[in-house]
This record gives C-alpha cells, structure tokens and sequence, in this order.
C-alpha cells in the first residue's frame, strides 16, 4: 500500500541523507520524494510516498523518524483531507503537421507549452498523480523523448492548528 508522510525537518546538510538512510535499511522504497524550504528558512518541509506492506510498518518507520535529531514533525497524511500536486516536464516527437493536435490535448488540462522545436515539442503539467498519468498516457501515441517529475509534495487542507509561530517555537525548542 501506498503512504503519503511529511516531516518538517531542520533544514542543515546530511538531514536528507539520514531520513532516507532510515528508509533504505526498513527496505521501503520511496517513490516519490520533495523536499523545500518552508516559509522559515531554518526549516524544511519533506513530502514522502512509499510503499509499505501494512500498517504496523509505517507506524515503525513514523517513529523511528520522530527520534531523528532534526526530525520536528513527522506525519502520515495518506487518509487525511489533503492537497497533492506533482509537476511533470514531457518531450514528446511532433511533426508541424501534430502541433495543434498536441495543443488540444493540452488545453483540457491545464497543462502548458514550454518550448517547440522542429521536431520536438516540450509540456508541463501540474496536478494529482491520476491527472499526470493519464496526460502522459494520451501523449505516448506521439513519441516520448524524455520525462522529467518532481515527485508529489502535499499538506493537509484547510486551515492548520500550527501556525508559523509554532513552528519557529519548535525550531528553538530543538
């Protein structure tokens, strides 16, 4: 099963490297990974999706981040009401004659046209993982040259009980 967590972390060198360190010796794999400055600069916001086999996992692998010394937060989101975006950069092969086929399926979208060539053309999507993969599916027929994703980043909707001055109370706390 997937699981969405997000951690706020102390944003200095290694942290990255030690959460993830974490999740390679539970043998998880992360599937997607963001990670980005908050509106404090001292600390960083994670957003994880992994696949884990039950519940009891993730509950392990929750609390294991907790300990973590530039862990401040950490939490899983998957079942809560939450905002999720991905950003997906696509390439796909077009011929002149293509172009305004390509540009009606983007239009429905949402999605953008970021550069054309003579025998390329490049689109950015934003949206939830379903909204990605069925774009990239109705571009497939024309030639994908190369994918670049971000991977999924979220939080909770809605207004929330923390505010930035709990937040900047945390970081002092630590």
């Amino acid at each position: 099963m997937k699981r969405t967590l997000t951690a706020l972390v102390n944003n200095s060198s290694g942290v990255l490297n030690r959460i993830t360190g974490l999740f390679a010796r539970r043998h998880y794999n992360i599937e997607s990974i963001t990670v980005g400055v908050t509106e404090n600069p001292a600390i960083s916001r994670m957003t994880f999706v992994v696949q884990v086999d039950n519940m009891s996992n993730i509950e392990q692998v929750t609390k294991q981040l907790n300990k973590q010394v530039d862990v401040l937060k950490v939490k899983d989101i998957t079942d809560e009401s939450i905002i999720a975006r991905e950003l997906a950069l696509i390439k796909i092969v077009v011929t002149p004659q293509q172009r305004a086929e390509v540009a009606a399926l983007v239009n429905p979208f949402r999605a953008s046209i970021l550069d054309v060539g003579k025998e390329s053309m490049t689109v950015q999507i934003t949206g939830d993982d379903q909204k990605v993969e069925t774009f990239i599916d109705l571009l497939k027929p024309y030639g994908i040259k190369d994918i670049a994703r971000t991977g999924i980043t979220a939080f909770n909707r809605g207004s929330s009980k923390k505010s930035s001055h709990d937040i900047n109370r945390l970081t002092l706390i630590n």
